[in-house]
């Protein structure tokens, strides 16, 4: 259910502004990202995993926390990072 090294450090590198710019909110972002979509699959193959449940709303709420933040300070970076993450339509 988690992120491997080597598909964080491709994250890490693909988002980040260097390789080892792990706290930027667009690289925080797109790790949360990762993240939600691999426990996603999971809650579809188990049901009943209510604490996974919960550890996803969590992370979908920290998600919408940045992007909210980014989304104050620079439209454009938020604009093209939904674009790039495939995040929500946009407009």
């Amino acid at each position: 259910m988690t992120i491997n090294l080597k598909n964080k450090a491709e994250i890490v590198k693909k988002y980040g502004k260097n390789e080892q710019d792990t706290g930027s909110v667009e690289t925080q972002i797109a790790l949360l990202t990762e993240k939600i979509s691999e426990l996603t699959e999971h809650l579809k193959l188990n049901k009943k995993d209510f604490q996974g449940r919960r550890g996803l709303l969590m992370m979908v709420g920290r998600r919408k926390r940045l992007l909210s933040y980014l989304k104050d300070r620079n439209l454009e970076e938020y604009r093209a990072l939904i674009a790039k993450l495939n995040i929500r339509e946009t407009k």
